[in-house]
Formats: C-alpha cells, sequence, structure tokens
C-alpha cells in the first residue's frame, strides 16, 4: 500500500474508532508496518490539518476530535479515472446513480491541472455497459435493502410465470454479468434469488424484515464475493 493511500485509511481507522480510539500497535499490525512508522504517519496526519488526539498509558491510543471533519482527499488522476471506470462499466449496479453523483462531487473538487490530465486519460477508456434496468424498479430495491423493509415486486420467471410477492431483501448479487435480488420470499416461505432484470414493479412496502441474514443464504459463487473498502 502506498503512503497515501495508508495515510487515507488510517484516518478512516481513527475515525470509526470513536471516543474509545486505537492504539499505535494496533494501527501498526492492521497495516502491517512498523510502530515507528505508525507514529510518523500519525504526525503527517496531524501536520495536514486532521485534529487528532492522543491519550497515553494502558489503554490509551489515538483518535480523532469528535465532530472533526478530515482534510479533503486528494487523487492522482488514475484513482480518479478509475472510479468513473468502475461506475460507468456497471450502470446497473446497486447504487450506481449515487456512486455517479459522488464521483462528479470528488471530480468538482479536484486541483484543475490533475482534473485536466483525468479527463484526458478518460477519453482513452471505452466501456461496453449494457443498458440499465428501471430506475424506479432499482430505487425501490435499493431503499428496501437500505432500510430492511419487505418490498412487494411483480416478477416474470424463465417459464413466463408473473407472480406478485413480497420479499425481505438480504442481499445484491453480481454473477455471470448478471445482478439479482436475494431475499426471503414470503409467497414461497423460502430463500430466492430474483433476477433483477425480470422484477417488472417493485414498491417499497411499511413492513420490516423479519431478520433474515446472509449466512441463510451460503457461500457466494465462485465467481462473486462481497464487495470491500480497498483500504482494509
Amino acid at each position: 500500500m502506498r503512503r497515501a493511500e495508508r495515510l487515507h485509511a488510517l484516518s478512516e481507522m481513527l475515525r470509526r474508532s470513536g471516543a474509545r480510539g486505537v492504539s499505535a500497535e494496533r494501527l501498526a499490525r492492521e497495516f502491517e508496518v512498523s510502530v515507528r512508522t505508525v507514529k510518523r504517519d500519525l504526525d503527517a496526519l496531524e501536520n495536514s490539518g486532521a485534529p487528532i488526539w492522543s491519550r497515553p498509558g494502558p489503554g490509551g491510543g489515538y483518535g480523532l476530535a469528535k465532530g472533526a471533519s478530515l482534510p479533503p482527499v486528494t487523487l492522482s488522476p488514475t484513482q480518479a479515472v478509475a472510479l468513473m471506470a468502475a461506475v460507468s462499466s456497471a450502470p446497473d449496479a446497486p447504487y450506481s446513480d449515487l456512486a455517479a453523483a459522488g464521483i462528479r462531487k470528488i471530480m468538482e473538487v479536484l486541483d484543475p491541472r490533475t482534473r485536466a490530465r483525468a479527463d484526458e486519460l478518460a477519453q482513452r477508456i471505452w466501456v461496453n455497459a449494457p443498458p440499465a434496468s428501471s430506475r424506479a424498479v432499482r430505487s425501490a430495491l435499493e431503499e428496501a435493502m437500505a432500510e430492511q423493509r419487505v418490498v412487494r415486486i411483480r416478477y416474470t420467471s424463465g417459464n413466463g410465470t408473473t407472480t406478485i410477492r413480497d420479499v425481505e431483501p438480504v442481499l445484491f448479487a453480481s454473477t455471470s454479468g448478471r445482478w439479482y435480488l436475494i431475499g426471503w420470499c414470503r409467497l414461497r416461505d423460502a430463500m430466492r434469488w430474483f433476477s433483477a432484470s425480470r422484477i417488472e414493479r417493485a414498491s417499497v412496502t411499511t413492513l420490516p424484515c423479519s431478520g433474515h441474514t446472509i449466512h441463510e443464504v451460503g457461500e457466494p459463487p465462485e465467481d462473486a464475493r462481497p464487495v470491500h473498502n480497498g483500504g482494509e
């Protein structure tokens, strides 16, 4: 991991640690560096304006002042283009509209030279993206997943049978180039995979999910894995 990436990941870990803080030894283990290197990184973050506090002694550690904001993150042109390429090539992915909006915000705050280099590099990347599914359907599925509420869908199976189902969303999955909603189907009283392209209508109900977990789904297919923060 490059130092700039480690500094960003370090600041995020401090932010997540909250009031309890985190020790230099744990940070060193997390990033596979020496305690001395961690302390140099903490000094660098503090010098850049990050409001870092330290608590000496047993049980002590480092953290960020409550309510404080971090200094802006600087991206390289290639990092900015990597984000653009990832979102542009997956318009059907859950929350892709929010991701695209986030990237636009990032591009707006980049310095002019970096933004110009990123724009030039972006012209050298072409994507063959499939057409996105209904925005209304995707919005309903995304909301139901985030709020953990039952979603009512009109679904047409592979054999042409159309049913109305109440589904408790558990996770989204992309495998073999297709997106699926996986959830507890109240009609079948079982966990089911629903191809997003076959969901014709979707509406979020006021009913809360009953607590089904991803462990009931099982292991991801061989060509799928959970998304994760690349810095962790």
